[in-house]
C-alpha cells in the first residue's frame, strides 16, 4: 500500500516534476514520471497547524487523520472542548468567549472539523485584524493567532504570556513568483 503523508493538509504536487530526497539528505531525486497508480491512505491531517497536534489524544491520532472532515465534528468536539477547557484559563468559567464570540462548544466545534476555509469573495487571511479564519496567506503568524483564539480571551488580552508564540518574521523572504517559499537553508 503506498501512503501519503500530508503536512499542515496541504499537499502541493507539480505535474511536470516531482522532487524527493535521498535518506542521505544531500541528494535530491527528480522523477518525471511520477506514479499514482495503486492504493493510497492518508496518513496525516492539518487543515489548522497545531490543532491536531494539540486537540487530538495520542490514542485517537490515526483515527482523527482518516475520519473525513464532515464527520470530525461529531465524532471529536467533545475532546477537543475537554482539552480546550484544560489548557485555557480564558474558558475557565461556561460562558467565556474568545475573540470571535464563541463559547467553548461553538469554537472546539469549529477547530474539531479540521480545514481550511477560504473566501471566496473577499480577504484571504488567518487573521489580519478584522478577517479571521477566511483562509491564509503564507505571510500569516498561524500559530500566534491560534495562540490568540485559544488563550488571548474575548478581546486578545487574556493571558499574554500564551497568546504569542514570538516567531514574528521568517528567517527568509518569501519568493515573488512560484513557488513562493524561499529555498530551504
Amino acid at each position: 500500500m503506498k501512503t501519503i503523508q500530508s503536512i499542515f493538509g496541504l499537499a502541493f504536487i507539480s505535474l511536470f516534476t516531482l522532487a524527493s530526497c535521498a535518506s542521505d539528505d544531500n541528494t535530491i531525486i527528480m522523477d518525471t514520471t511520477p506514479d499514482f497508480s495503486g492504493t493510497f491512505a492518508q496518513q496525516d491531517q492539518m487543515g489548522r497547524p497545531a490543532v491536531n497536534t494539540v486537540f487530538v489524544s495520542q490514542a485517537s491520532k490515526d483515527n482523527f487523520n482518516v475520519t473525513i472532515p464532515s464527520q470530525q465534528n461529531a465524532a471529536f468536539q467533545s475532546m477537543f472542548q475537554t482539552n480546550l477547557t484544560g489548557l485555557s484559563p480564558a474558558f475557565a468559567n461556561p460562558g467565556d468567549q474568545n475573540a470571535l464570540g464563541q463559547d467553548a462548544a461553538a469554537f472546539t466545534g469549529l477547530l474539531a472539523t479540521d480545514v481550511l476555509n477560504v473566501s471566496l469573495d473577499g480577504t484571504t487571511t488567518f487573521f489580519d485584524g478584522t478577517n479571521v479564519l477566511t483562509g491564509r496567506a503564507l505571510a500569516d503568524d498561524v500559530i500566534t493567532v491560534e495562540l490568540l483564539l485559544i488563550f488571548g480571551g474575548e478581546d486578545f488580552t487574556e493571558n499574554p504570556n500564551l497568546s504569542d508564540d514570538h516567531v514574528d518574521a521568517n528567517d527568509k523572504p518569501f519568493l515573488s513568483s512560484f513557488p513562493y517559499l524561499a529555498s530551504p537553508w
